[in-house]
């Protein structure tokens, strides 16, 4: 009879986290940006000459923001012009994940297409709901899935174990994360995220785009979340990890619903933007 494993404790898991190992160390220029950003003086410019003097990361910040997933009309040539235009919260998070992106990117292009197509979808029906800060949105829906980058990076043999009870199984992978971590993805990313110092408009889509009702003061920026992940696993773009379509939350959809002729232009405008960005990479060697 095979031995009976329990579950990682919640204490386990943040323990783990404290110290995160297996993820790209966070660049140094986020603590000097954060000092920075709580001086009411400091200008998009300073910020960006600051950003500016790593090439690297600049050229991987302009090729993201460039990028479909955000949309913009026309290019956007530097740093300060896409500090004026995204908002710091949104360049602090590319910065924080660009890495942690390339990671993924190199050994699981599928939930990293995945995550690029939550990203498109997420910003097409922010706009399209009016909401203030569309590309922050775009940006939740981007890094919704961080806590499976982490259990794959910090628990990997506990991670096969959920992926593979759930094709042995046939469920999704999310139902057996808490049995086997004790955690879901969405709870371990949205810790993640808040230890990094991210908004609260990105911390809570994160952490509940799995139950959007849940996420505080930015439910309908969750719900828009939520939906498009659901949108973007039903058109097969990338892979979450499992082949099935997660339930749409009624409450979320009470919040961003739309009739059948929005719903069909929706999905012409993803599929342009998912075409745009069949060959994204955030490597720029």
């Amino acid at each position: 009879m095979p031995a009976i494993i329990l579950p990682m404790t919640r204490e386990d898991i943040l323990k783990r986290m404290e110290d995160v190992q297996s993820l790209p160390t966070l660049p140094p220029i986020v603590s000097k940006l954060n000092e920075m950003v709580n001086d009411q003086e400091v200008t998009a410019s300073r910020l960006g000459k600051i950003i500016e003097k790593d090439q690297v990361l600049t050229a991987k910040l302009l090729k993201m923001v460039n990028s479909s997933f955000f949309g913009f009309p026309q290019r956007i040539s530097t740093i300060p012009n896409a500090l004026v235009l995204l908002g710091f919260n949104v360049i602090k998070t590319l910065i924080v994940t660009s890495s942690i992106f390339e990671v993924m990117q190199a050994s699981d292009v599928k939930l990293f297409e995945h995550s690029l197509g939550c990203a498109a979808a997420a910003g097409i029906i922010a706009r399209r709901r009016g909401i203030k800060n569309p590309e922050e949105v775009s940006t939740a829906g981007l890094i919704h899935d961080l806590g499976k980058i982490v259990m794959r990076a910090e628990f990997p043999e506990e991670y096969d174990r959920i992926l593979a009870a759930a094709r042995e199984r046939r469920i999704s992978v999310r139902e057996v994360e808490e049995e086997i971590v004790g955690m879901g993805h969405g709870e371990i990313g949205g810790l993640l995220a808040s230890r990094w110092n991210l908004p609260e408009s990105l911390v809570l889509p994160v952490r509940f785009h799995h139950t959007p009702e849940r996420a505080g003061d930015h439910k309908k920026i969750a719900a828009i979340v939520h939906f498009s992940d659901i949108l973007v696993r039903a058109v097969g773009y990338g892979s979450g990890g499992d082949p099935w379509v997660p339930p749409l939350d009624h409450g979320a959809w009470e919040r961003i619903k739309f009739g059948k002729r929005e719903a069909e232009e929706i999905l012409m405008e993803l599929e342009e933007k998912l075409a745009e960005l069949q060959n994204f990479t955030v490597d720029i060697s």
